[in-house]
């Protein structure tokens, strides 16, 4: 197992905690010199906070450990491709890359727009998606799958 998979497998953790508070399942974790740093899960239903999304929740949780907002020479790893805002907070916060395992399949997601923020922000983040796609899609597809179950 690459080191990649290894902490794409701790997001899926996180996320698989959403699942389990009624959150969307996504979970994230970002690693600084080979060590995770931050966990964080989706938490917009319990804390009815549109922010709370698990990239924003992790990138604050680093952002406190490390003393710094900056958290240059970490990755995030991510089992949702990121939406807009959180793409924005990833180069705002001058992270190295993001690994995500899913892609947003309901928009047309975070990479057409990468470009533009770099160049908006003056930062390049390198993202790499599909890591652990079928993992990480088949928990969001048994999510909304059992939501439609329920009404």
């Amino acid at each position: 197992m690459t080191d990649v998979e290894k902490f794409m497998r701790k997001a899926l953790k996180q996320a698989q905690i959403s699942a389990r508070e009624d959150e969307v399942p996504v979970g994230a974790v970002i690693v600084k010199e080979g060590k995770a740093i931050a966990f964080a899960h989706n938490r917009r239903n319990s804390s009815r906070d549109a922010t709370e999304h698990a990239e924003l929740v992790a990138i604050r949780r680093a952002c406190r450990r490390l003393g710094d907002w900056r958290l240059t020479g970490c990755d995030m790893y991510v089992t949702l491709e990121p939406c807009v805002m959180c793409l924005g907070a990833c180069y705002n916060a001058r992270l190295r890359n993001v690994y995500f395992g899913a892609y947003d399949l309901s928009g047309e997601g975070c990479l057409p727009v990468a470009e533009l923020l770099g160049r908006t922000l003056n930062h390049e983040v390198q993202l790499s998606g599909g890591v652990l796609e079928k993992e990480c899609s088949a928990l969001l597809t048994e999510y909304f799958r059992s939501k439609r179950q329920c009404r």
